[in-house]
């Protein structure tokens, strides 16, 4: 064979060979998802999730000093999770076997970010029996709650009667990308959580969850009392005791009390019996 035709055939088996492993890369890899426009600078979604700011602005308790504390309300509440794209696909089954009963899925971020393991948590913890709900990470500064609250509806995040499944969420918490408050005053923040809320609840029916801790919403809302009598409070407190709530709640529905146990993902006590769960699914 002349030399051109063999360096031809070279070319086309280097070619041929460069395309197969690109397909296998892209195959095994997540599909990497654009930021929408106004999202902040260097967007990481998948390391955002309900508590990914929490320890680093509030600290945490040894674990030493609050089993004994956790002993004694694993008789009287519900023992749950919340998970996001960090855990990846999750053994639903085992989690259920350990004596998880509800589970929060973050389902969004912004309107730019959906989480790509959202079917598999969202589906997996329901077929196991567990009560799951959706949340959507709050991106304040970056569009209105009218616009967050209908992409998280839109991709996850909306809510039926099934008695499996939970209000939608609203994580609020410190900024990850910058400034604590997002760079809103705080009557400002209440009008854009408020504007969420109402926007989730036209479109299903429900008030949302609002997770947070007193720290963030006493600095970013002024320790707002409005929402307590429309909205459950999932409170985020990483110690022995849930501690003070924010103003206009005289009790939690969720405590996320640690970042790690037993679970996969942040490990969560519903403030009551399993019924009590029900009931609030059911609405």
């Amino acid at each position: 064979m002349p030399a051109s035709g063999t360096t031809r055939m070279l070319r086309r088996a280097a070619t041929a060979a460069a395309s197969a492993a690109l397909l296998v890369g892209a195959v095994a890899a997540v599909p990497a998802q654009a930021a929408a426009p106004g999202t902040p600078a260097g967007f990481h979604p998948e390391r955002d999730f309900a508590g990914s700011t929490v320890a680093g602005h509030e600290g945490r308790a040894d674990t030493a000093d609050t089993a004994s504390a956790f002993a004694a309300l694993a008789a009287t509440q519900t023992k749950g999770m919340d998970v996001s794209s960090y855990q990846g696909n999750v053994a639903w089954s085992t989690a259920y076997a350990n004596g998880g009963r509800f589970a929060y899925v973050k389902a969004t971020e912004g309107t730019g970010y959906t989480n790509p393991y959202f079917s598999q948590q969202y589906s997996g913890s329901y077929n196991v029996g567990m009560i799951r709900g959706a949340y959507h990470f709050a991106l304040p500064n970056a569009s209105s709650g009218a616009a967050q609250a209908t992409y998280f509806v839109g991709h996850g995040g909306g809510w039926s009667k099934d008695g499996k499944t939970l209000p939608p969420a609203l994580d609020i918490e410190y900024n990850p990308y910058g400034a604590t408050c997002y760079g809103l005053s705080q009557a400002g923040m209440v009008s854009w959580i408020r504007d969420f809320s109402n926007t989730v609840h036209s479109k299903t029916g429900r008030y949302p969850t609002i997770y947070t801790t007193t720290d963030w919403w006493t600095t970013c809302t002024g320790n707002n009392s409005s929402f307590g009598a429309t909205n459950p409070l999932w409170i985020a407190r990483y110690a022995s005791a849930v501690g003070t709530l924010p103003a206009g709640w005289s009790y939690q529905t969720i405590w996320q009390y640690s970042d790690s146990g037993t679970l996969p993902g942040d490990q969560n006590y519903f403030n009551g019996a399993l019924d009590r769960l029900k009931a609030l699914a059911n609405g």
